[in-house]
């Protein structure tokens, strides 16, 4: 998997139960501190960021080829969130990382701090500027094609949102990292099937996803994104792929792992504050009180 000599295989699941205890403890703890952070800020897009917990937790803690003391390294992986405004769960991800202290996150959204509501690159760690949805496919294509003129073996992940797929610059992007062969990307869509007005099938339905990707030359996996053994699978088989692109349609919940957030669109941004903070003042008693229950809650 890590491209240093290790062996891969494709069989989906083939993780020790050592490593996903591990992620599935880390993926808790990206949770409560992304729902934290934007109760502290009042402002912010949770459902998003919860659909996803999974997948920025594979990539950063098992996957990706990153140093937190070298968030310049010319090798390193590059991760691109194309839907920006699920900015806290990338920013837990990284502080968690070791990019940078956990208690910066107290200061997203605040004037003078480098935590944006969407990712900037003013952020140790944060590769690519994003919010305009649609971008971070076009971007990444750009990153492959300069990883290939340098000769660098860095491989690309992009996180895209279903909302996305309304937005003509991604199918431009991804018709474009086609014809180049860029098997070194890797799109993952975080498929929770609702945006900020509604369900995406009523707000603009975007047909056979997988045939879509299908006839501009992806190689297109299909996997619960809850899971982590198949999202383990399924990106090691993406950094097999040769010769084409790979995209990851990873059915999601949105809000996933809070109750009142489970496939609520309102829950898109912030509904209603008091609600989400005495939900994470729940959370914070029962990591300090009991933090084995706090983390044997397994929510994929």
């Amino acid at each position: 998997m890590n491209r240093e000599g290790a062996e891969v295989t494709t069989v989906a699941g083939a993780e020790s139960s050592d490593i996903v205890r591990n992620l599935t403890r880390w993926t808790r703890l990206l949770r409560y501190d992304t729902l934290r952070m934007i109760s502290n800020a009042d402002s912010g897009h949770p459902g998003g960021c919860m659909s996803m917990a999974e997948i920025l937790t594979c990539l950063y803690f098992e996957v990706m080829r990153v140093d937190p003391r070298r968030p310049d390294w010319a090798d390193r992986d590059r991760f691109i969130l194309s839907k920006g405004h699920g900015a806290p769960i990338l920013y837990a991800a990284l502080a968690r990382k070791g990019f940078f202290p956990v208690e910066e996150l107290k200061s997203l959204r605040k004037i003078g701090s480098f935590l944006h509501g969407h990712p900037d690159i003013s952020a140790p760690g944060v590769d690519m500027t994003t919010g305009c949805l649609g971008q971070g496919l076009s971007a990444g294509v750009g990153m492959a094609l300069a990883g290939r003129h340098d000769r660098r073996d860095y491989r690309v992940f992009v996180v895209i949102g279903c909302g996305e797929m309304n937005e003509g610059q991604l199918w431009e992007g991804a018709a474009s990292a086609s014809h180049f062969h860029l098997d070194q990307i890797t799109v993952v869509l975080d498929y929770n099937k609702l945006q900020f007005d509604g369900a995406v099938d009523e707000v603009c339905a975007p047909g056979d996803v997988r045939g879509r990707w299908q006839s501009l030359g992806w190689n297109v996996l299909e996997i619960d994104g809850h899971d982590i053994p198949q999202i383990l699978g399924s990106l090691r088989q993406a950094n097999e792929c040769r010769g084409k692109p790979t995209i990851i349609i990873a059915h999601t919940i949105k809000g996933k792992g809070v109750d009142f957030m489970e496939n609520a669109f309102l829950w898109h941004s912030l509904m209603d504050n008091g609600l989400l903070t005495k939900y994470v003042e729940r959370m914070q008693h029962e990591l300090n009180s009991d933090p084995d229950r706090f983390y044997a809650q397994c929510l994929w």
